[in-house]
């Protein structure tokens, strides 16, 4: 007998911590290219190769650039983004080798051992130093086309969630005209 996701409780916690945030973000009429620049944000802070400081980036974006990304949005695209955070930090690992002319750096399991123990060789910070590198170069390379594919999809999505309309110059009622009246003194 085949295993479905929702048999194994994958559906129900998709729906919970992902799905359901995206609606409501959705519905609270977040504006499209607001959206889709949080969400790039938040994926390429979420791809950062150290883990476990992606959160602190994003707290620091958010903070640097307020009303200009919607916080709740950077923070689900960086929490979607930690499974592709640790695929990447051999190939960030790689490109910073090649950037830097750097030597390349063995992966093996006693290099793995001194960094999880603290006994950190030379080599295994500059593997580091060289994952950054990698990072810091994709990186803006990353936002932008993440930003030009996430843009359509928040378009379609705002327009079909959103209670409201996408743009305050739009108006809610449109033939509703407005009829002041003046008072004489």
């Amino acid at each position: 007998m085949p295993v479905s996701p929702s048999m194994i409780g994958v559906g129900p916690w998709f729906n919970k911590k992902i799905v359901d945030p995206l609606i409501q973000i959705l519905r609270r009429g977040t504006e499209p290219k607001q959206l889709a620049f949080s969400a790039a944000l938040g994926i390429t802070l979420g791809v950062f190769p150290i883990c476990g400081v992606t959160v602190f980036l994003c707290a620091m974006a958010i903070a640097l650039l307020g009303s200009l990304c919607h916080s709740p949005s950077v923070m689900l695209a960086n929490f979607i983004a930690t499974p592709i955070e640790l695929s990447l930090v051999v190939p960030f690992l790689r490109f910073g080798e090649v950037i830097s002319g750097g030597p390349h750096f063995p992966l093996t399991s006693d290099a793995m051992k001194k960094v999880l123990t603290g006994h950190a060789s030379r080599e295994v910070l500059l593997s580091i130093v060289h994952a950054l590198l990698g990072w810091l170069v994709a990186a803006p390379f990353i936002l932008v086309i993440l930003y030009i594919i996430f843009l359509p999809c928040c378009k379609l999505l705002v327009r079909k969630f959103s209670p409201v309309p996408s743009s305050p110059k739009k108006p809610l009622h449109p033939h509703v005209e407005v009829k002041l009246k003046v008072r004489d003194v």
